[in-house]
C-alpha cells in the first residue's frame, strides 16, 4: 500500500524501511533507549512497517504487530525531530487506520507517555477495562548491565 500526501510518500513496503534511521531514533527514545540494531531489525521483520519519506529521506516510521484478524498493537511511532509539528504524525495515523490488514479488529492497542491527543483523533481511548489488562514490564532491558531497576 502506498499514498502520496502533499510532499510525503507513505507506504508499508518493509524493503524500503531505513532500519538505520529507525534504530537511531528508537535508541534515543524514552521507550526503547539503547535498543540494539539487531532487535530493531528482528522486530521490523515480524511487523507491518509504515514509512514516511520526504523525497529520498525517511522522516517517520511505525510498526504494527498484528494477526491481521483480531488484534493489533501499534508501537515505535517516530517522527524525526525536524519534521515534528508539521502534520506528519497525523498523516501517518490516517494511513495506519486505513490499512487493509488493520480493519475489523476486535482490539487495537498502543502505549504512550505523551501523545494521547494524536491517538485520540484516530479513535484510541483509555482501556475500557484496565483491571483486565496485565503486563510484564522490563523498561531497562537494553542497558548493558541488564539492571531492571527504574
Amino acid at each position: 500500500m502506498e499514498k502520496i500526501s502533499g510532499q510525503w510518500k507513505i507506504n508499508d513496503h518493509s524493503a524500503e524501511s531505513d532500519l538505520h534511521f529507525a534504530h537511531r531514533e528508537l535508541a534515543d527514545s524514552y521507550w526503547s533507549k539503547d535498543i540494539p540494531f539487531e532487535t530493531v531489525k528482528k522486530a521490523a521483520e515480524n511487523s507491518i512497517c509504515i514509512n514516511v519519506f520526504s523525497g529520498d529521506e525517511q522522516i517517520a516510521f511505525a510498526r504494527v504487530i498484528t494477526d491481521k484478524a483480531t488484534f493489533a498493537y501499534l508501537c515505535d511511532v517516530i517522527v524525526t525531530e525536524k519534521h515534528r509539528g508539521k502534520g506528519v504524525g497525523k498523516e501517518l495515523m490516517r494511513f495506519i487506520m486505513a490499512h487493509p490488514d488493520l480493519q475489523r479488529l476486535r482490539r487495537f492497542t498502543l502505549a504512550t507517555h505523551d501523545a494521547h491527543s494524536l491517538y485520540e483523533k484516530s479513535g484510541f481511548t483509555s482501556p475500557r477495562f484496565p483491571d483486565r489488562q496485565m503486563e510484564i514490564s522490563k523498561p531497562n532491558i537494553y542497558k548493558e548491565d541488564g539492571d531492571q531497576k527504574d
